[in-house]
């Protein structure tokens, strides 16, 4: 059987060539209503598209790209990027778009992994994660002249798309609600300390501390388990010990507790702890963890939906998702101070 061309959905629709092209790719230059009948001539006759005559083109490749520069034993075990990702594919699927996902060891093979693709016309976009201060990549990815949307705060990515959560007020919410139970000496366990993130929930957690008259100290860590542990152990052999830890994701948290349980200290009789995105992790722990909670898959979903709306000639700009909000549960309680 011939494989439809454009020729073929021409004849049938009535229409030119150029409008069937100006169709096909959403492009405008057509009504409303052609468009959709040349879509309908197009499905009747069983049209796909040739990719190789499209890149050539220099039309859209239908795939976007995600570069992930973590070591990948810690995002095998991190249930943010699973539900991340699995809120992306949700909203890509619906226009029938590949996400091309690289994993790299450091930032320079990164930067690297971008130029490749845009010098070969491998995605239409790309979606940019763990933000860091002065970050390289916005001035080779402007330079590059390949389309972004940023997941960090706006504070770092002027002049690009960025979807963001409101991790200030987040903070804010979660040491008031520690120091409502009467705590007095709270301390945070942080991913890695470059991430700019890292950086605004650390200056949040302080900022929030201070006007509260409480102490908050912060022990930086790198989002993995063992971080967690060795944070935790740290933090409760120490001599100054804080009656309530918060951690900058569910995997540390719950790595917490266990090492708690090993040395023998109850949560949250004599320390809270309380973690941060809310996965279903915080739901199977023993204590159920309280949590920072946001919808991670509706985040990644969002910047699915931006992606497309760059393509199709948005203009950039800031766009915040959602502000975590206190969930809480059995590992916060009041220090031991004020039980009975």
């Amino acid at each position: 059987m011939s494989r439809t061309t454009i020729n073929d959905i021409a004849r049938r629709s009535g229409v030119s060539k150029g409008a069937v092209s100006y169709a096909l790719n959403g492009r405008p230059g057509v009504s409303e209503e052609t468009r959709q009948r040349i879509l309908d001539v197009a499905q009747e006759l069983g049209w796909t598209p040739n990719r190789t005559a499209r890149l050539l083109s220099g039309s859209r490749t239908d795939a976007f790209g995600l570069v992930l520069g973590r070591d990948p034993r810690t995002l095998a075990s991190e249930p943010f990027y699973m539900e991340f990702l699995a809120g992306m594919e949700a909203e890509l699927s619906t226009r029938s778009y590949a996400l091309l996902l690289q994993v790299c060891p450091d930032l320079g093979s990164e930067l690297a992994t971008y130029r490749k693709w845009g010098s070969e016309r491998r995605v239409d976009a790309v979606v940019v994660v763990d933000l860091r201060v002065d970050d390289p990549r916005l001035a080779l990815l402007a330079e590059l002249d390949l389309p972004a949307v940023f997941v960090g705060d706006p504070s770092v990515t002027e002049g690009f798309t960025t979807v963001w959560t409101d991790d200030t007020t987040a903070m804010d919410e979660a040491v008031a609600h520690l120091v409502a139970l009467g705590h007095t000496r709270l301390a945070r366990v942080t991913g890695i300390g470059d991430l700019s993130h890292v950086t605004i929930r650390n200056d949040a957690f302080l900022a929030a501390t201070a006007a509260q008259g409480v102490e908050g100290q912060i022990h930086d860590a790198d989002f993995s388990a063992e971080g967690g542990r060795t944070a935790t152990r740290a933090l409760v052999t120490g001599t100054d010990r804080p009656t309530a830890i918060m951690f900058d994701n569910d995997l540390m948290a719950v790595s917490a507790l266990s090492a708690l349980a090993e040395l023998g200290v109850r949560v949250p009789e004599e320390v809270s702890v309380l973690a941060w995105d809310d996965s279903p992790l915080c739901e199977i722990s023993h204590p159920r963890l309280s949590a920072m909670s946001h919808d991670v898959i509706g985040f990644g979903a969002h910047v699915g939906r931006r992606l497309f709306a760059l393509i199709e000639g948005a203009p950039p700009a800031p766009h915040l998702d959602s502000t975590p909000t206190l969930r809480r549960r059995a590992s916060t309680g009041p220090p031991p101070a004020q039980r009975g």
